[in-house]
């Protein structure tokens, strides 16, 4: 008899903690729909990701990232509220609570798995090396660069790659990608690591800047969207929207509208 009821109470208390584990998985999904609103975190420094835009005399924020995380939004049936911050404040953003989720191409990186959880990836991009158009046949090649001065964004994939391939480079890490470009033009630095659609959106808009020749090792892992841990059916939610966007190619047409709207 007390076999047996050892058994049912471990019975009861395993039925008990799977529903517990249930509820915690539903939890942040619960309170996005009960207040009627998504936060986003993202950093709109980085065209065609997100950035701002002055649209019919209104600043806005815009860019395919934007576009993906108003379909989230709309598919939950909630409002999507931005929240404009630095990128490498974004994590702890999210693990206070500050923000529900990211979409600023980040890249889902072992080191992040620890803090967040990700999404499917959705995009991948090249990384390059930007410099003065002047000096475009001086780098050519990463050896080229030894005793450079090379701009990178703070806490970005970027500053990972350039801490490993440019040992003998001068890594200068820098808040904005704007702040990274100006330090460029003004000869603060000798050239820049930006991902390939962000590197020529800012190459197109200045004429005294150029992609260079130089080749980087292809570690992109993609861009992904974060959410806070445990969080998994607001994270089947995204999934199954992104999904739907690149089976339409959806995607590839918000980035073309985006790179339109870079000025």
């Amino acid at each position: 008899m007390k076999k047996i009821m050892s058994i049912l109470i471990c019975l009861i208390l395993m039925i008990s903690t799977v529903g517990c584990g249930k509820n915690a998985k539903e939890d942040e999904l619960s309170k996005i729909k009960k207040a009627g609103k998504i936060v986003l975190g993202t950093s709109a420094d980085y065209p065609p990701y997100e950035f701002h835009k002055v649209i019919n005399g209104k600043d806005e924020i815009v860019g395919f990232d934007i576009d993906i995380a108003k379909k989230i939004a709309e598919d939950l049936g909630v409002e999507l509220e931005i929240k404009d911050m630095k990128f490498e404040g974004l994590l702890a953003a999210l693990q206070a609570g500050k923000i529900d989720f990211i979409v600023s191409g980040m890249t889902p990186t072992e080191e992040r798995k620890k803090s967040v959880d990700f999404s499917d990836v959705y995009y991948y991009a090249v990384q390059t090396v930007v410099v003065r158009t002047e000096d475009k046949e001086k780098y050519k090649t990463l050896e080229d660069l030894k005793g450079a001065r090379v701009g990178v964004q703070k806490g970005s994939i970027q500053e990972g790659l350039a801490q490993k391939y440019m040992a003998n480079s001068e890594i200068k890490a820098l808040g904005k990608i704007s702040d990274i470009i100006l330090s460029l033009k003004d000869k603060k630095i000798d050239a820049a690591i930006i991902e390939q659609p962000v590197a020529q959106a800012n190459v197109n808009k200045n004429t005294d800047l150029a992609i260079s020749e130089i080749k980087l090792p292809n570690e992109d892992a993609g861009s992904a969207i974060a959410v806070r841990k445990n969080s998994g059916a607001l994270l089947d939610e995204i999934n199954k929207t992104l999904k739907k966007l690149m089976d339409e190619k959806k995607i590839d047409e918000f980035v073309i509208k985006a790179n339109e709207l870079v000025d």
